[in-house]
């Protein structure tokens, strides 16, 4: 099977941390090779390449797509382009990997995954957080009853200031002063695209797809500084949403300007019988599958990913690369992820209608779904 070639699209946090120094090791090289890097800063690509031994580099994502030797593209640039940037893989014949959130809107995702269909384009997104034994544990707990009659879950994120402190945004060169304006903008800004997915793809993985949706949000923070500059903000910052399960069953989801209730990634659900809260049920660790091997390393969870062996293990975004792998091993040997354009669309139309029941004050039937991976 040959290698597959890989264009990184975006040599920004998420290019630069977990896609170009992942894809650089040498364990990687028989499965995947990176082919070419792009970005529309002036000099960022051709740095990176020089950084991470990437074949070409491109200011233009077009060339990029018209490279020959690049078989799939892992799309790292703001989210608000990744419906355009998609489509356009697709009908360039690229496979795709999105870094979260794959688009905007439920709309475009239907839009993108038909035409990946059509041209025989295969899709992975991020974040694969079902490929955690733990939440595979969990939806097979649930399952048995083990925590008697589900009564609510709770998932989300906060922004805080974790873009502004980012490493990669505190130097001088053009691979370290990365500006994250782009995070406080819509569209595609904001808690709930940008981290709160993570929770999502989890609860929703564990409990499956949810009815309807209702909450309050909008934009708390009008104005955010970075390095000596003010910088307008417009994308919501402070979401509070519930799910509706049916059979009076609930999920609170926030994508809150401060605060968690929550471990990051991670859902907490409560039952008749007691609750499951990160790794552990009742205050008792539960048992999972890697979970004594997990225990005795000094690495977090990513350990327990599929590809996330030797030194991917003590690297950072390694779940991206995770992700990055689960796509070249579908486009190598023809097995589909988990990790599922259905499952994102889902997500991603909660965000959107959610938005949508605060504006108008009503709470929003869902129409999407998706088939949740089996319990272990």
């Amino acid at each position: 099977m040959k290698r597959v070639g890989i264009g990184v699209v975006g040599a920004g946090s998420i290019g630069i941390r977990a896609a170009l120094p992942h894809l650089s090791q040498e364990d990687v090289q028989d499965r995947a090779w990176l082919a070419a890097v792009c970005d529309p800063v002036e000099g960022r690509a051709k740095a990176a390449a020089e950084r991470f031994g990437v074949k070409r580099h491109y200011e233009r994502y077009e060339d990029l797509l018209a490279d020959p030797d690049v078989d799939a593209v892992t799309i790292g640039s703001p989210i608000g382009l990744h419906y355009e940037q998609g489509m356009l893989a697709a009908r360039a014949g690229k496979h795709m990997h999105f870094n979260k959130t794959m688009t905007v809107t439920a709309a475009e995702a239907t839009r993108l995954i038909d035409e990946a269909a059509a041209r025989k384009v295969r899709i992975v997104a991020s974040p694969g957080q079902m490929l955690r034994p733990v939440n595979r544990r969990i939806r097979r707990i649930l399952q048995d009853g083990a925590l008697g009659r589900l009564a609510w879950a709770a998932t989300g994120a906060a922004f805080g200031s974790y873009h502004e402190g980012e490493r990669v945004r505190q130097g001088g060169d053009v691979l370290s002063s990365i500006n994250p304006a782009w995070y406080w903008r819509a569209p595609g800004g904001g808690p709930m695209y940008d981290m709160s997915v993570y929770g999502l793809h989890s609860l929703t993985g564990v409990l499956g797809p949810a009815k309807r949706v209702t909450g309050m949000s909008g934009t708390a923070v009008r104005e955010r500084e970075f390095r000596d500059a003010m910088y307008p903000c417009d994308a919501h910052d402070n979401t509070f949403l519930v799910l509706d399960y049916g059979d009076n069953q609930y999920a609170f989801v926030y994508g809150a300007l401060a605060g968690m209730l929550t471990d990051f990634g991670a859902a907490t659900y409560f039952g008749t019988r007691g609750t499951i809260a990160g790794d552990t049920l009742n205050g008792q660790p539960l048992d999972y599958q890697g979970r004594e091997r997990l225990a005795a390393s000094k690495v977090g969870d990513n350990a327990l990913l599929p590809h996330v062996t030797g030194k991917h293990a003590e690297m950072e975004e390694a779940h991206v690369f995770e992700d990055i792998m689960q796509l070249v091993d579908w486009v190598r040997e023809g097995i589909p992820s988990i990790c599922t354009a259905d499952h994102a669309r889902h997500v991603i139309e909660i965000i959107e209608a959610g938005y949508r029941a605060a504006e108008s004050g009503r709470s929003q039937v869902l129409q999407t779904t998706f088939t949740p991976v089996d319990g272990a």
